[in-house]
């Protein structure tokens, strides 16, 4: 599995892309792998706070329920309507169309990159 080097990792398995002052929040291939089929998306709201380290949302699978985990602090100003409507680009495509939501951030979680993520899933 090729790991974008650009994004920056959570040891919850999402990502964020910095996007100017916004960043954009996805979860991994790995996440989605080990989720399996991925059938319902539940996001926090436009202009809703989210807290790093904190669950924000829900991911449902045929497998469970997972919750996703903020990794930045911030305020909510975008959500990706496509993955809400089909969630399966959550599988197809978890680092391109697959996107969550973008934040204004305040402060990061913890991240990682590329390579420290790597190394975290071949633990």
């Amino acid at each position: 599995m090729s790991l974008p080097a650009h994004l920056r990792y959570s040891e919850e398995h999402e990502w964020i892309e910095d996007r100017d002052e916004l960043v954009r929040i996805g979860i991994t291939q790995h996440a989605a792998d080990a989720l399996g089929d991925i059938v319902y998306v539940q996001l926090p709201e436009v202009g809703a706070k989210i807290e790093a380290g904190q669950a924000c949302g829900e991911l449902e699978s045929t497998k469970s329920v997972s919750d996703l985990f903020a990794p930045v602090t911030g305020e909510v100003v975008a959500l990706n309507a496509s993955v809400v409507d089909d969630p399966a680009l959550l599988n197809a495509e978890p680092f391109g169309d697959g996107w969550l939501l973008e934040v204004r951030p305040t402060s990061t979680g913890s991240l990682l990159t590329a390579e420290q993520y790597a190394e975290l899933i071949a633990e």
